[in-house]
């Protein structure tokens, strides 16, 4: 089966999967999942197929690139697409000059992920929507 990143302009299905991944399996609760940043990010969503399986966005805030609300459904988990969704990420904000550094926040039990990835913590850890996460950046 072959999976795919792209850019996307279908917030709708990337929602679904965050509240498929965040909402009911996390227990974030929905008014913290969905954001003002919604409607300004950059849409990445990953395919197993033809089967929408994650989706991350990515959010500019001055020389830095925010990456967030990265998720991956259940059955598609362990297989490269989390990876995948990184690395696109990270590409498209190569393609942005005035983008110097990525950051994200990692939830704590993924930092071994992202570490892999090319992120370091960047401060203490701390709680978000109940999870507990580290701010991590990476230089692009």
């Amino acid at each position: 089966m072959s999976r795919w990143i792209a850019k996307t302009c279908d917030l709708e299905t990337c929602l679904m999967l965050r509240r498929v991944v965040f909402i009911d399996e996390q227990n974030v609760p929905e008014a913290e999942e969905v954001d003002e940043y919604d409607t300004t990010a950059i849409h990445l969503l990953g395919f197993e197929g033809d089967t929408p399986a994650g989706t991350a966005r990515i959010v500019r805030h001055g020389a830095t690139g925010k990456i967030g609300r990265v998720c991956v459904l259940k059955p598609y988990r362990g297989k490269g697409l989390g990876a995948g969704l990184i690395k696109a990420a990270l590409a498209e904000l190569r393609e942005m000059p005035e983008i110097t550094t990525a950051r994200l926040g990692a939830q704590t039990h993924a930092l071994g992920f992202y570490e892999s990835l090319g992120f370091e913590v960047c401060g203490p850890e701390y709680m978000d929507a109940g999870i507990p996460h580290f701010d991590m950046k990476c230089g692009l």
